[in-house]
């Protein structure tokens, strides 16, 4: 018979950001106990408020199944003498379980007859097992620092409380973080504070609903706080910006939302919108509201923790908290734009970028210097790149900043556009961070996007240079982001641009002594970013053998490889891809075997069997057919072209012998085959896509 169970763990206020990750790893954790424990269930399901985590198991087995226990012992050989009398071993092991050897069993194993001592191991209640699938499930919970209160020994995130632990309708007899076990839960701090009795699992969420005012399923919470959200905004004719983290966020504040709409001052729009933003958001955690053209409007959404009788009052407390946020915000503004970026540059010369890599400054002259090669390169504004990067950093010293951290880059652009900068120069102080994530947006002008690669191509640089890459989950200067930023660049905006000349620019760019692995630094961080450009395929399902197969070129430039991977995808899909590969894994086998390097002539005269003379002329028609396709970097065009090879190189394998004992017929035909392999290794080496054996 099975029976529903549930367990909650009642705290004090739970930190609202990692409220969702602590809610799944707990129930996680409950079903791989129940899992490991080899009991039966129906469903898991996570709950989590700000004062409790709590998961609900559905038809759960009352008791694990019984079951046979079979212990290998000696090998039957070694286990009798020729009399058939029981060797020491045998009797030892006949002792070691309590029992004689002729109670002992035979069993044939992978490592041939053997004794063996089978049990009947009885299942163990599931009530008994509960206890240490709780506590074990919360032992591992991913939390960085724990704490103990009181004067208990016990640590958790947060002080714990009480303990709910329900199997059907009974108490579980357990004791978990020095809390015993019991069927009463709490309500709403204010609404409902007190204890009470939860009758079964069954009933847990709508008895915290009512009379507990506690919504403590988080994605009904949450899609709640959604809907107020929408329907408060919709009142003053806009449209609310609801960010997912911010909404996860909120929802981990409050156990019983209501959503209320304030309003601020018309006289502070004519402040970045973003700045207002990021104070509502960051700082008060309300929701922003747009007009239909995405323009900041005046009202701002809260979502109290209470249903207040009096909500005019709420909503005033609420206003007077942010408008000297706002104020604030206006001052810095105001403030900051008496002094021009380019007066600024001077401040930058007392933050440090990296002790060994100098200041922010000299950061600044780096980034002019390789963003106006850059520029060069791809035909750009080089004056205008070379700007851009001069003034980049220089809002890092603005109040703005100092005090809205998320202001960086877009503070810069307000910044510069006041002090009459080009537009692109200004574009580029926000766009230079961009793509910030996976999926990001990419900058929209051609400077910002020069600032953007030299940016993190003098990082990479600098502290591969130093000798502080990456190291397992250690990335303090984000070197994994700014890889994968780069490739984006290049491949997404169609920069066709080599990353080893990129890499050495930046290189020279600092002074020879900064760098202690100055001479081996241009591969080290080419290699490492080639390794992300892997990394990135394997993500859009795309195997590693096919960037294997491309990365053998020993090729450089983003673009060009994002083109070969596609042709060598692509190829790899087709029914005549796995032949070919094979053919040409055994061509390279073959030539790798040679002292020095393979014939390359072909005599036709010396052609004598059909199947070579029928290769012979496939290879020439499909050397014309390529080579236009090649010089025009068409390579899937030209791998779809080479699979019509398939049958000629079959026959070729199946009716010629290539080691001839004649030597101009071998080498003859080698050349032949070497002539194969290049048609593909002009792409990549395909034969890297067989299977190994």
């Amino acid at each position: 018979m099975a029976q529903d169970f549930l367990v909650e763990l009642g705290t004090e206020e739970l930190p609202p950001k990692a409220l969702s990750t602590l809610m799944q790893a707990f129930a996680d954790g409950i079903e791989q106990g129940l899992k490991d424990a080899e009991l039966s269930y129906g469903s898991v399901k996570a709950f989590a408020s700000p004062r409790r985590l709590a998961v609900a198991v559905s038809d759960l087995a009352e008791q694990q199944q019984d079951k046979q226990i079979e212990k290998h012992g000696p090998a039957v050989a070694a286990a009798f003498d020729k009399d058939g009398k029981p060797s020491k071993a045998a009797e030892g092991f006949a002792r070691g379980n309590g029992v004689t050897v002729d109670q002992l069993a035979r069993v044939q194993t992978d490592k041939g007859e053997r004794l063996a001592f089978i049990s009947e191991q009885k299942g163990e209640t599931t009530e008994k097992l509960l206890g240490d699938i709780v506590s074990k499930s919360l032992a591992q919970l991913p939390i960085p620092k724990r704490m103990r209160w009181g004067a208990r020994k016990e640590e958790f995130v947060r002080p714990a409380h009480w303990l709910v632990m329900l199997f059907g309708n009974q108490v579980v007899d357990a004791e978990v973080l020095g809390l015993k076990a019991g069927n009463t839960t709490r309500g709403h701090r204010f609404h409902c504070n007190r204890e009470l009795a939860v009758a079964s699992a069954n009933d847990y969420v709508q008895q915290l609903r009512e009379p507990g005012f506690v919504v403590v399923d988080f994605a009904e919470r949450r899609e709640m706080i959604r809907e107020q959200v929408e329907a408060e905004a919709n009142n003053v004719n806009g449209e609310a910006v609801i960010d997912d983290a911010l909404l996860d966020e909120v929802t981990a504040l409050v156990e019983w939302p209501v959503a209320l709409t304030g309003r601020f001052e018309k006289r502070f729009l004519e402040v970045p919108a973003e700045a207002l933003i990021s104070s509502m958001k960051e700082h008060q955690k309300y929701f922003h509201v747009v007009d239909e053209d995405g323009n900041l409007l005046p009202f701002f959404i809260t979502v109290a923790n209470i249903e207040s009788t009096d909500a005019k009052q709420v909503i005033e407390g609420n206003e007077r908290v942010i408008r000297p946020r706002l104020s604030d915000a206006a001052f810095f503004f105001e403030t900051d734009k008496k002094i021009s970026l380019e007066a600024r540059r001077e401040k930058l010369k007392t933050i440090v970028f990296q002790q060994k890599l100098g200041t922010v400054y000299d950061k600044t002259e780096r980034l002019a210097k390789l963003a106006a090669a850059i520029a060069e390169k791809i035909g750009g504004d080089s004056a205008l790149a070379q700007r851009a990067a001069q003034l980049c950093k220089s809002d890092l010293v603005t109040e703005m900043v100092f005090e809205f951290a998320d202001m960086q880059g877009i503070a810069g652009y307000y910044y510069a556009e006041n002090d009459g900068e080009p537009l692109d120069v200004a574009k580029a102080m926000y766009e230079q961070y961009m793509p910030k994530f996976a999926g990001d947006e990419l900058p929209a002008t051609e400077t910002g996007t020069i600032v953007a690669l030299a940016d993190r191509i003098d990082t990479l640089v600098g502290i591969f240079g130093i000798g502080q890459p990456p190291s397992g989950s250690r990335d303090p200067f984000a070197l994994r982001r700014a890889s994968l930023g780069v490739l984006r660049l290049l491949v997404e905006k169609n920069i066709d641009l080599d990353l080893r000349e990129l890499l050495t620019l930046a290189r020279d760019g600092y002074p020879r002594t900064a760098l202690a692995e100055h001479d081996s630094v241009v591969e080290q961080t080419l290699a490492y970013m080639l390794d992300r450009f892997r990394a990135r395929y394997e993500d859009a399902g795309i195997k590693a053998e096919v960037f294997l197969a491309v990365s053998a070129r020993k090729l450089s430039r983003p673009l060009d490889i994002d083109n070969r991977v596609k042709a060598v995808h692509s190829f790899s899909q087709l029914p005549e891809a796995e032949a070919l590969a094979a053919a040409n894994k055994r061509v390279s086998n073959i030539l790798a075997k040679l002292e020095g390097p393979a014939p390359s002539q072909i005599d036709q005269a010396l052609l004598q069997e059909a199947a070579e003379k029928a290769l012979y002329l496939a290879l020439k028609d499909a050397q014309d057919a390529v080579a236009p396709l090649y010089a025009e970097a068409r390579f899937q065009e030209g791998l779809a072209g080479l699979s019509g090879l398939r049958e000629t190189v079959d026959n070729f394998f199946d009716g010629v012998m290539v080691m001839a004992d004649d030597e101009q017929l071998r080498n003859n035909r080698l050349a032949l085959l070497a002539q194969l392999r290049g048609l593909f290794l002009e792409v990549a080496d395909i034969s890297l896509l067989a299977p190994a054996k």
